[in-house]
């Protein structure tokens, strides 16, 4: 088996495990996970590969499984100085995925994800399970699309913004950077940089 048909993986917990799953269906030969410490658990009895000084001998492709947004955005930036080019996209068999979509690297496309014409995603997105990304959508680096979340056409979401499980944005609504919509949330304007929002309309988090 060639190189190219082998992952490792940056991290190894809940997150991570919809990132192996997605590989195995996508027929990779997974060499085994990077981490601070060898995992407590380990329920795909994968490898533990070491710290990211190892990444330097590693000729196999590299998938950044790591949930958090920033710290996804943190530790992509750091490796790629030490292996550029290596990391790759996971695309479950199961999704949808227009041929005139635009995708870049370290993206995952969950089972059930519906990404349609013309929509950009940019580097280090997470496109979870049954999503919905209409037309001419982007999707800016290092963003979270969960769960069963609808984004209508032509919508902007922000670097390492959050939209929640099940919340819908109107077309045409652009969203900051550093936004967390809320589960279930109806987004119907646009959104500034570094807020909450929540609700039906969607309104500023009120603490």
């Amino acid at each position: 088996m060639s190189t190219q048909d082998t992952i490792a993986f940056i991290g190894y917990s809940g997150h991570a495990y919809v990132c192996i799953e997605t590989a195995q269906e996508m027929s990779f030969d997974i060499l085994g996970y990077y981490e601070l410490d060898n995992a407590a658990e380990n329920p795909y009895d994968l490898a533990y590969l070491g710290i990211e000084e190892g990444f330097e001998k590693n000729e196999s492709l590299l998938f950044g499984s790591i949930g958090d947004n920033t710290i996804r955005e943190k530790v992509y930036h750091k490796i790629s100085k030490i292996k550029e080019g290596q990391f790759t996209t996971l695309i479950h068999p199961k999704a949808i995925v227009s041929n005139t979509a635009t995708i870049a690297d370290n993206i995952l496309i969950s089972a059930g994800a519906i990404i349609n014409a013309q929509s950009v995603i940019e580097t280090g997105c997470i496109i979870n399970t049954g999503a919905i990304i209409e037309h001419e959508c982007t999707i800016k680096a290092f963003a979270h699309i969960a769960p069963g979340a609808t984004l209508a056409g032509n919508v902007t979401v922000g670097k390492r913004s959050f939209i929640g499980a099940g919340a819908v944005v109107k077309q045409g609504v652009t969203i900051g950077d550093d936004v967390i919509v809320g589960a279930g949330a109806v987004v119907v304007k646009d959104i500034p940089d570094n807020i909450t929002v929540v609700g039906n309309p969607a309104k500023p988090l009120v603490k």
